[in-house]
């Protein structure tokens, strides 16, 4: 089967970083799905893995975890689905990825794809809607049709965990939604995905809070630069409020006795944990994604494609991933076909 793979962890300006190869198609065993891959998207992880981690001498390492396809064959023990189904997925961190024409996926992180969309428009959405969903209602806490009377501040919110959390936060709570976004277009972007207000992120936020007189957020979710915006975060945040992060860190970069005189909580969210660590709930992922196709349907979420680079192959990849390094991504970037 074709896939884009590598050997060395390099610059993805080196030819070399990402490779056109054919590799032995898989077979599906026990409860995991054949998966024919007709559209992926790229996403942080990607460049992360692709940078930090060297495969084995000899061996491919396969990346991608965003995926809209049709199920070719099944193991013995699948039951949810069957061979013809439409299905959309971020799978595992610790299996080979979606930047192939076929991936084995346990079917339990799987789900039901959206009627209403194509492959690529599916393909960007899985991974940035179960970290949104997980860190929004089982982190933060909040309740469907809750937050009455309560804010959420959202950091890096023109990115695609940002994307779709401002759209389930408007849509599903009564929370006042305040974005974060230090470029015309994005401010836009965010405007339109249903942010009841805009802050930049390249002044200081409590000072921007304080600016558009909003009350201090007793919700704050920091996807990006954390690091840098730590200091502003407890500043700005209402005591006993709820802290919630994804983005990597480096070691000394947050004090977390600094959240001690608020009483602030700090919540990590990793939508990997479920499958890195084969949890009893893990199937509740791919029940996650059958009910955001049903929302996707009924026009309450909307896809968040921002670039369609064409055709799945090394260059494009490298072409993708380069934009996504360079932290000027809007939404996802998608590609589709081999």
């Amino acid at each position: 089967m074709k896939a884009i793979a590598y050997q060395h962890s390099l610059p993805i300006s080196n030819p070399l970083a990402l490779q056109d190869v054919d590799l032995p198609a898989p077979e599906a065993r026990g409860h995991d799905l054949l998966v024919e891959v007709k559209a992926i998207a790229v996403n942080p992880v990607d460049h992360k893995i692709r940078q930090g981690v060297q495969p084995e001498a000899g061996q491919w390492k396969v990346l991608g975890w965003d995926a809209a396809g049709v199920v070719r064959a099944v193991g013995e023990q699948v039951t949810r689905f069957k061979v013809g189904d439409r299905v959309w997925y971020a799978g595992a961190i610790d299996r080979p990825g979606s930047y192939a024409e076929l991936q084995l996926v346990d079917e339990h992180l799987v789900g039901a794809m959206p009627a209403s969309l194509d492959f690529a428009a599916a393909a960007a959405l899985p991974l940035t809607t179960i970290t949104a969903w997980e860190l929004l209602f089982e982190r933060l806490g909040v309740e469907q049709g809750g937050g009455q009377g309560q804010s959420l501040l959202v950091i890096g919110a023109a990115g695609g965990v940002g994307s779709i959390l401002v759209q389930l936060a408007r849509q599903l709570t009564q929370l006042t939604v305040i974005a974060t976004a230090s470029r015309p277009e994005t401010e836009a972007w965010v405007r339109e995905l249903g942010a009841h207000q805009v802050i930049n992120h390249r002044r200081p936020l409590a000072e921007e809070i304080q600016r558009l007189g909003l009350p201090a957020p007793q919700l704050v979710a920091s996807l990006t630069e954390t690091g840098a915006h730590f200091a502003q975060i407890v500043e700005l945040m209402a005591p006993q409020g709820k802290l919630a992060l994804i983005d990597d860190l480096q070691p000394g970069q947050l004090d977390v006795m600094a959240l001690k005189r608020k009483s602030l909580s700090l919540h990590w969210e990793m939508m990997f944990t479920r499958s890195l660590f084969n949890t009893a709930d893990k199937i509740r992922q791919g029940e996650l994604l059958s009910e955001a196709a049903r929302r996707v349907d009924a026009g309450t979420l909307r896809s968040t494609v921002g670039e369609h680079f064409g055709r799945i192959n090394a260059s494009n990849l490298r072409r993708a991933q380069a934009l996504q390094e360079s932290g000027a991504a809007r939404g996802k970037i998608v590609l589709e076909g081999f």
